[in-house]
């Protein structure tokens, strides 16, 4: 084992008790950082299907965990408009809003931090023009975030390796590590990679709901991605990424 491998464990492995927590930007009272991006101004936003226009599933949450499985082979059938709505609500949706400065999401998140956006490059969904979008969780909306463009479909499986499958949608999470930061420090690469398990975890039983099938990708091109998703790689940089589609 290289020292360079024994070096990336210690990112898993915070010593809490030389964390200054005293001294973090929550504790000397700078203001917490935005729970979302901001839109763009003119920027295209489509509203999303309430829960009650959601599919109905029999599926028990026993049955969706022993039948959870990725899935690396998708037809060529879209999803629905409501399908998606659910999926996004299950993997960072706002479920209330009881805590002071922040809201609870449908998944875990160290200190109800939850430094992620979602990002998603929509191929075959019924009701909307292919192209990458961005999860608007406070509206129940999706924003446009780049316009379609021809060889989209391409760079995005070049950066994921070819991973991308033929899905319907990919999902991409993106994170602001200093939402996590604001409070926790140097211990805070270790949460945000916990906290990308929830919300992936989470899409795995959610499309098992709706008949549907993901694979998660945690190997890409890191440059690569972020270019894509104009985020700047430091401030924002792309964390988790996962093909959803119908399954053959």
């Amino acid at each position: 084992m290289t020292d360079a491998v024994r070096a990336t464990r210690n990112v898993l492995k915070p010593i809490w008790n030389d964390i200054d927590l005293d001294h973090s930007d929550q504790a000397l009272g700078i203001p917490y950082p935005e729970e979302v991006k901001p839109v763009h101004a003119g920027a295209m936003r489509f509203d999303l299907p309430p829960q009650e226009n959601w599919p109905s599933s029999q599926m028990t949450l026993i049955a969706a965990i022993l039948h959870r499985q990725s899935i690396r082979r998708f037809s060529s059938d879209s999803l629905s408009m409501e399908e998606l709505s659910l999926l996004l609500f299950c993997t960072q949706g706002i479920r209330s809003s009881k805590i002071k400065n922040s809201n609870c999401r449908t998944v875990p998140s160290a200190g109800n931090r939850h430094s992620f956006e979602t990002y998603l490059y929509v191929d075959r969904v019924h009701g909307l023009e292919k192209g990458m979008y961005r999860y608007l969780p406070h509206h129940n909306q999706i924003c446009l975030h780049a316009a379609y463009r021809q060889d989209m479909e391409t760079d995005l499986n070049l950066a994921l390796y070819e991973q991308l499958y033929g899905a319907a949608v990919c999902f991409i999470w993106t994170t602001i590590p200093y939402r996590m930061e604001w409070r926790y420090s140097t211990a805070s690469a270790k949460l945000v990679a916990i906290d990308a398990g929830h919300v992936c975890e989470n899409l795995y039983l959610a499309v098992e709901a709706i008949g549907a099938g993901t694979c998660a990708i945690g190997a890409y091109d890191q440059k690569k991605m972020d270019q894509l998703l104009d985020v700047d790689g430091n401030d924002e940089f792309t964390i988790y990424a996962a093909a959803v589609g119908r399954m053959l």
